[in-house]
C-alpha cells in the first residue's frame, strides 16, 4: 500500500492522508491505520464501512477546493454515522503531494513490524512478496549475489551479507527471524547467532527455521554440543508455520508462516 501511495505521488497526483489517531471503546481499526484519498480513488483503508465513506467526502470536499480540515476530528461509531459498533474513533487528515512523499515512506514504514528473512529462494521470494501486504517491514537478507529481483515494494530492504549470520547483530530490535537459507549450514550458522543475541539481548521475540522434525532434532544434538540449553532451543520455532496447512508450494508455506507471525 505504501508504494501504490508513493507512485502515485510520483505522478503528480495530490491526495489527503487519513489517519486513526487515536480510538476509544470498540473501534473498526487501531491507531496507526490510515488510508489515502485521492479524487478517483483510495489507497489503503480505515474501514468502519459509513465511517470511511464519511472520511472520503470530507477529504474530496479538500482536494476540490473546499475548507482545510484542521486539527484531529471525532467520530461517535453510534446512530448519527449510521453504525453501531459503539466506539469512537479520531482521524486526522493530512493534505500530500510529491514533496512529502520521502518523509511519508519513513514515517508509515516506521509503524511496521520488523521482519528478518534469510533467504532468496522460492520460498523466501513467496513469503517477502506476501509480508509486504501486511503489516511487516522486511529485511531480506542473502550470502549469495544477484537473487533479489530489482524492484521490490518499499516495505521490502534487501541485504548482501557473508557471511550470513554476521547480519543477526545489526538487527532491528524486537525483529521476527525467519531461516530458510540455501543450505543447511548456513541455517545452523544463523540460529546459533539468533541464539547467543537472545542470551545477550533477548530482543527477538521469533525465530522460525524452516525444515522438517527431523531437521531440527539433528541441528538440537549439534547446538546443544555446543553449550545452548534446551530451554535456549525452545525459543526456535521448527517446523514453522500454523498446524494443519500441509502443502509444500512456496505460496502455500508462505501463507502458513505469514498466519504464524500474525499471532506473535
Amino acid at each position: 500500500m505504501v508504494d501504490e501511495l508513493l507512485a502515485r505521488l510520483a505522478l503528480g497526483e495530490e491526495g489527503v492522508l487519513v489517519r486513526v489517531e487515536r480510538t476509544q471503546g470498540s473501534a473498526p481499526r487501531e491507531a496507526g491505520t490510515w488510508m489515502a484519498v485521492w479524487a478517483d480513488g483510495l489507497t489503503a483503508t480505515i474501514g468502519g464501512g459509513q465511517l470511511e465513506y464519511q472520511a472520503t467526502d470530507e477529504a474530496r470536499r479538500w482536494l476540490a477546493g473546499g475548507a482545510a480540515i484542521e486539527g484531529v476530528r471525532r467520530y461517535p461509531l453510534g446512530p448519527s454515522l449510521g453504525q453501531c459498533c459503539g466506539g469512537v474513533v479520531f482521524l486526522s487528515y493530512q493534505r500530500i503531494t510529491a514533496a512529502d512523499a520521502k518523509a511519508l515512506q519513513s514515517e508509515l514504514l516506521a509503524h511496521l513490524e520488523p521482519v528478518a528473512l534469510f533467504g532468496g529462494g522460492h520460498v523466501g521470494a513467496a513469503l517477502a512478496r506476501l509480508l509486504s501486504t501486511l503489516p511487516f517491514k522486511v529485511r531480506w537478507i542473502d550470502s549469495r549475489d544477484g537473487v533479489f529481483p530489482e524492484a521490490l515494494p518499499a516495505q521490502i530492504e534487501t541485504e548482501h551479507s557473508d557471511p550470513v549470520q554476521d547480519a543477526v547483530a545489526q538487527l532491528e530490535p524486537g525483529s521476527r527471524v525467519l531461516i530458510m537459507s540455501f543450505s543447511h549450514a548456513e541455517d545452523l550458522d544463523i540460529v546459533i547467532a539468533c541464539l547467543k543475541r537472545l542470551r545477550v539481548r533477548d530482543d527477538l521475540p521469533y525465530v522460525g527455521l524452516i525444515g522438517s522434525k527431523t531437521k531440527w532434532a539433528t541441528f538440537g544434538h549439534r547446538l546443544e554440543a555446543r553449550g545452548f540449553t534446551p530451554q535456549e532451543l525452545a525459543r526456535i520455532t521448527c517446523p514453522i508455520g500454523v498446524p494443519g496447512i500441509t502443502g509444500k508450494e512456496p505460496e502455500v508455506i508462505a501463507v502458513a508462516v505469514a498466519a504464524q507471525l500474525l499471532m506473535q
